[in-house]
């Protein structure tokens, strides 16, 4: 793909992003159409081009002034846009830059024109044919990798079904939704914008945003999310945020970034084009000298030799090694519901030294669970009383509790719930308490022995009392995610250094870190000292990422050479962040970065492959081995290999994370 086209066409699909308010997408539609036209008239006239070169071909024999007038009509029908692009962006970039920035188009016009001027009218027609058409082709390719990421736009519904006082439905523009209205979604329905479910139970596919098949199960209470999919029964919703302001629109301005930020190597081929053909240019009237006064073939064939070297040395498939395979990463990448800002931190991903996660709600669940209890008195009775308590305490320990036992009685217990001391409770004439360890002043050699083994695992423990004695305690953990120790392993394997940082003791924290193989845990680290800690990594060891979910991460984050949140962690991290793993599977972050080696490696492959047509096409060429057609052929056909080649990509890698 010439760099050129692939960055007109990149700020046309940033013009979309960016106008994805639903009035603004409506009022573009007749621009669009504009658009569509131009690209059909461009196509009609090609092949219009393609009959004159066949009538051409056909009367070269018998009627050669006609067949060269057919042939140059080929080249002003056929190549117009090629002609055009090549002049008029020529000069508007040499007059914004100050200085001579020829594209690749320019160079390709140059060679047309130089052969008709040699009388070589067939061999002007067939180049600009061969060069045209593969144009065509490679933007219908590179447009197969963009349609992936922009075709996030077509998910987002224009209209809702608003709930009015009176419990009838009104049809209203999405757009002018209100926080706090109500609206009815139906089933099969894309659900229209962020909010809360007030009644009725469903499931709803959320795969736009997280990149999750499976659908969720959703009831009074849960959020949904615009684009998605409504596949259950009909339910009243509450908005809770304008349509501006939604997920889908935060994930479509990371979309917006992505598109606008590519690899390093893809830059510096972008910032490369214009120098490298104004030295090809440079380098023309050498090879003409050379060819007519040290090979002595004449200023004829001189000419057309240098014009061939023009063609050889012309950068298409160089131009196409880097980009297409960023985008048709990215592409694939979001379908997995991983959000890339860009190109450049795949880069940097692929040469990751050191990745540091934070604890809770990263590496583990973010939620504590029931991991151990004891009771000396009749286990049914005490957790009949106990769950009767927590149920009303919105403690996250509360609701371990709640949550592990279960009970087919229900009490009538009136709580009172002290803030830092526990809840207590009367029943039956007996005084119960669930409490710190730190409420009893003397401790039983058999709880206390229990709560130390317990505390020694980084677990959290609470007593159950009766009348002040304790009969039975609880042991809670924030317990690691499923996949944590997988990916750990998988970056180890990867020789890349792990370590965990979290403001938990250094207990919890080698805790959880022993349970996931995590190569050093950091513990004890305050907010405002984890920037400190990455710092210290990237000296140490290189390129650095950092995995976190909280406001207490946006820091460190910022700070990493890439900042990966989780898509549940807050506004902020998601907003600071490189890489946003939608679905919070940790998973995902090994399939990042596998994706990110093979984009490497194809970008390289790419490259190599690129230089060694260039080289061996001039080689052929000053040995007398090559013609205009046949360097046209290999020339373009070299650069549809690489695009293919980078089309890879769009199929992902494996992920099997053992």
């Amino acid at each position: 793909m010439f760099l050129g086209d692939i960055f007109r066409y990149k700020k046309k699909a940033n013009k979309k992003v960016e106008n994805c308010n639903h009035t603004k997408l409506h009022g573009d539609k007749h621009k669009h159409n504009h658009y569509h036209n131009h690209e059909n008239s461009i196509v009609i006239l090609y092949f219009i081009g393609l009959i004159a070169f066949v009538l051409g071909y056909l009367l070269k024999d018998n009627y050669s002034i006609i067949s060269h007038i057919l042939f140059i009509g080929t080249v002003i029908l056929a190549g117009n846009h090629v002609i055009i692009e090549g002049i008029v962006d020529t000069i508007v970039n040499s007059k914004n830059e100050k200085r001579f920035m020829p594209n690749i188009h320019f160079l390709m016009t140059l060679a047309a024109i130089g052969s008709i001027i040699i009388g070589g009218y067939e061999e002007s027609a067939m180049l600009i044919l061969i060069f045209a058409g593969a144009h065509f082709l490679e933007e219908y390719v590179d447009g197969k990798s963009r349609k992936e990421i922009t075709n996030l736009l077509k998910l987002n519904p224009l209209n809702a079904r608003l709930l009015l006082q009176d419990n009838t439905i009104k049809q209203i523009s999405v757009d002018n939704l209100e926080i706090g209205d109500r609206i009815q979604v139906l089933n099969g329905d894309q659900i229209p914008i962020d909010g809360v479910i007030l009644s009725g139970k469903t499931y709803v596919n959320e795969s736009s945003i997280n990149g999750e098949s499976l659908p969720k199960e959703k009831t009074v209470g849960d959020k949904v999310f615009a684009s998605t999919m409504n596949e259950g029964d009909s339910f009243i919703m509450e908005v809770t945020t304008k349509s501006d302001k939604t997920a889908f629109a935060k994930i479509l301005k990371l979309v917006n970034d992505s598109q606008s930020n590519l690899t390093k190597t893809a830059t510096t081929l972008q910032r490369l084009e214009p120098k490298y053909v104004t030295f090809v240019l440079a380098l023309f009237p050498l090879v003409l000298v050379i060819g007519v006064y040290v090979l002595n073939w004449g200023w004829q064939l001189s000419l057309y030799r240098s014009l061939v070297y023009l063609i050889s040395v012309s950068p298409c498939a160089l131009a196409a090694s880097a980009i297409p395979v960023t985008l048709a990463t990215i592409s694939n990448l979001s379908k997995q519901g991983i959000l890339v800002k860009g190109g450049s931190y795949l880069s940097v991903l692929s040469e990751l030294k050191a990745i540091a996660f934070d604890k809770t709600g990263t590496l583990t669940k973010g939620q504590p669970i029931v991991t151990d209890y004891y009771f000396n008195e009749d286990e049914k009775n005490i957790i009949s009383i106990i769950v009767a308590m927590e149920k009303q305490s919105n403690h996250p320990l509360a609701r371990a509790i709640v949550k592990k036992f279960s009970t087919g009685k229900e009490l009538d217990i009136k709580v009172e719930n002290k803030i830092g001391e526990g809840v207590k409770a009367e029943y039956l004439g007996d005084m119960y308490s669930i409490v710190k360890p730190t409420a009893f002043e003397n401790i039983n050699g058999e709880f206390l022995e229990e709560k130390n083994r317990l505390e020694q695992e980084g677990k959290t423990v609470v007593f159950v009392s009766k009348n002040q004695q304790i009969i039975g305690l609880v042991a809670f953990m924030d317990v690691p995610r499923d996949e944590a120790k997988r990916v750990i392993d998988y970056f180890k394997q990867q020789g890349i250094h792990t370590t965990m940082i979290t403001g938990d003791s250094k207990i919890t924290g080698e805790e959880v870190g022993k349970l996931v193989g995590i190569n050093e845990v950091e513990a004890n680290v305050m907010p405002e000292n984890k920037v400190s800690v990455i710092n210290k990594k990237k000296e140490e060891l290189g390129n650095v990422a950092m995995v976190g979910d909280g406001i207490n991460d946006t820091p460190s984050l910022s700070t990493a050479d890439v900042g990966i949140a989780m898509g549940s962690g807050t506004d902020a991290a998601i907003e600071i962040a490189d890489v946003v793993l939608m679905n919070n599977d940790l998973t995902k972050l090994t399939y990042a970065h596998k994706s990110s080696l093979k984009m490497k490696k194809i970008t390289y492959q790419n490259i190599i492959f690129a230089m060694c047509v260039i080289v061996t096409l001039v080689i052929l060429n000053f040995l007398g081995k090559m013609d205009i057609t046949y360097g046209v052929i290999l020339h373009e056909g070299s650069t549809l290999i690489v695009i293919l080649n980078a089309l890879r990509m769009l199929k992902g890698v494996d992920n099997i994370v053992k």
